[in-house]
């Protein structure tokens, strides 16, 4: 038997908490107006959830405290280890880090919202703020990184959350697993859409004359008003151009992601944006289709409707022309591009693009041979080099 219902009040609104149906009732917490550089727009309970809140109007609304901003918490993780392994056909690495869960940037079509549902929060709001970072990370690689049984592979870091968010300023996790790397001789590549990546650049400089790195730079889009609208707190376009311009400059090769491709929203500027990136010294780009598993589709519909109403409907029904009249589907080697006409027409304008501007000559592999663990304070040296 359910529960009763109980109300209570909450900012700007009352809000009425049951528990879930068997239909797995869609419940979200819903604010009226957009929260100050926030992506998502509601704090939907995540799916292990066992109740959920829904919004209804008690006819005080005008009366009541608007909320327009939220607090951003960041939380210590305790790890035990921090490299991450996996064997998915669809990306092009098994090892990664990840040095922080959450993501302040707010990007709305984020495809890590979903996990912050394992730790007992919200994939919306709840991903954007409430946020945890692995301390530990720099000493923990360099534990795996020594133990006699490790075989080198090269590290993929940010894969789930942008490993150079607004907080690796303070924190330097990052940082810590990038010293780690160079020392080791470990090749590694990282993804950002962030310009504190330059932070960095001594060590990327260090590790990319050993060819033991390559960035990716995530660039959507190149219209100022739709990036602060879909990626709130992530740099601008111009900036990760600039950032590509840098980094490039000091030997360090990087790949331009379009990613995700969003069918009647950014779709008609992937030319562009492959046009600045090679300018900018890009030697490489990919794309991924707009992916929406599990809560992200809800979450990246109620954002449409509230930033984009006027192509909304346009841009789902695209959507789902790319997904077999589904919101996603997630089988291998279908949810990275999609299917059907409209992901076809897409490949094809991409690899035209791609080679049209000189980011289809491949890629040399990162050397794997140089990885040597170097020795420890206290090592008794070798007798013979």
């Amino acid at each position: 038997m359910a529960r009763p219902a109980r109300a209570t009040r909450g900012p700007s609104t009352w809000f009425l908490f049951r528990s879930r149906r068997a239909d797995r009732l869609a419940s979200v917490t819903t604010f009226t107006q957009q929260i100050r550089g926030r992506g998502a727009r509601s704090n939907r309970s995540g799916r292990y959830e066992a109740e959920a809140r829904e919004a209804f109007d008690d006819g005080w609304t005008l009366d009541d405290e608007v909320v327009d901003t939220i607090r951003t918490t960041v939380s210590p993780e305790k790890a035990k280890v921090i490299i991450t392994r996996n064997d998915s056909p669809d990306v092009g690495f098994n090892r990664s880090i990840n040095p922080y869960r959450g993501c302040e940037h707010g990007c709305i079509y984020c495809y890590a919202r979903p996990a912050h549902a394992y730790m007992g929060l919200s994939p919306g709001l709840d991903f954007e703020s409430k946020l945890f970072f692995k301390p530990e990370a720099g000493r923990l690689l360099e534990n795996e990184l020594r133990n006699p049984r490790y075989t080198p592979e090269f590290i993929h870091i940010g894969g789930n959350t942008d490993p150079y968010q607004p907080q690796e300023r303070a924190l330097r996790v990052t940082r810590q697993v990038l010293e780690v790397l160079e020392r080791f001789n470990h090749p590694f590549s990282i993804i950002t859409k962030s310009a504190l990546i330059l932070r960095d650049l001594d060590v990327l400089a260090s590790s990319a004359e050993k060819n033991q790195v390559r960035v990716a730079i995530s660039i959507t889009t190149l219209d100022r008003t739709l990036a602060r609208s879909m990626e709130p707190r992530a740099a601008t376009p111009e900036r990760r151009l600039e950032a590509v311009k840098r980094l490039s400059e000091a030997g360090v090769p990087v790949v331009v992601m379009f990613a995700p491709c969003i069918p009647g929203l950014n779709d008609h500027e992937m030319e562009a944006v492959l046009e600045r990136s090679a300018e900018a010294g890009a030697v490489g780009a990919g794309y991924v289709a707009l992916r929406l598993p599990l809560e992200i589709k809800d979450l990246f519909q109620e954002w449409l409707a509230s930033d984009h109403p006027d192509r909304a409907a346009r841009v789902m029904s695209l959507v789902r022309q790319i997904r077999g009249g589904k919101d996603y589907d997630s089988q291998w080697g279908k949810r990275m591009k999609g299917e059907g006409p409209i992901a076809a027409l897409m490949s094809r304008r991409f690899a035209t693009a791609r080679k049209r501007y000189g980011l289809d000559r491949p890629l040399a592999p990162l050397d794997l041979t140089q990885f040597r663990p170097p020795p420890k304070a206290g090592d008794q040296l070798a007798l013979f080099g």
